[in-house]
């Protein structure tokens, strides 16, 4: 069976395509090898062969900024002692 290629042009910024380029020599690709083995693998998967998504924190990460926020204010009205450094932590729980 006879092999046929065909070329792909795409555009793609400057720096990306420096620090991908670096990033596969260090694997020992190159960018033709990446994208043939990016795009048997999205024909493989029948679909992208990895997670596309927004990065939006998590609810439980929200929550524990949200309790972090009401610690630090408890600290600032004397509600609560805070520590600068675990030393100072440690010397606290120590004499107490």
């Amino acid at each position: 069976m006879e092999n046929l290629t065909s070329a792909i042009n795409v555009q793609i910024d400057k720096h990306d395509k420096e620090l991908a380029t670096n990033i596969l020599k260090d694997l020992g690709l190159n960018m033709s090898t990446f994208i043939n083995m990016a795009i048997k693998q999205l024909i493989k998967n029948d679909g992208l062969p990895f997670e596309v998504k927004n990065k939006r924190p998590s609810k439980e990460l929200l929550e524990a900024l949200k309790e972090g926020k009401y610690i630090e204010n408890e600290i600032h009205e004397g509600k609560r002692v805070g520590y600068k450094n675990i030393d100072e932590m440690m010397r606290s729980i120590v004499n107490d």
